[in-house]
């Protein structure tokens, strides 16, 4: 079964997605633009999701995680939670 790491930010609008994945290709360091704006419990921890199965996310994020290219931030992905950021750190079969 195919697995992933990734970390994530999560936010209300695709506007303000769209500014913090400018910011972080400008240099911005990820993990801190996650604890800083991310909606998600995840973001206490820079974002990180650890490992998971595909299938275990909606389909949306499964779909980027899953297809996307690796240590890339990726998105906006619209999903019924809001939007989010991915950066895909790793993926296995």
């Amino acid at each position: 079964m195919p697995k992933a790491t990734a970390r994530h930010i999560l936010v209300e609008t695709e506007d303000k997605a769209e500014e913090l994945k400018k910011k972080i290709e400008e240099g911005a360091d990820f993990g801190v633009i996650a604890q800083e704006h991310s909606k998600c419990p995840s973001g206490r921890n820079g974002g990180d999701l650890g490992e998971f199965s595909k299938g275990q996310m909606v389909p949306e994020f499964d779909e980027a995680v899953f297809t996307g290219e690796l240590n890339k931030v990726l998105g906006p992905i619209k999903t019924q939670f809001g939007y989010h950021l991915v950066e895909v750190t790793g993926r296995s079969d």
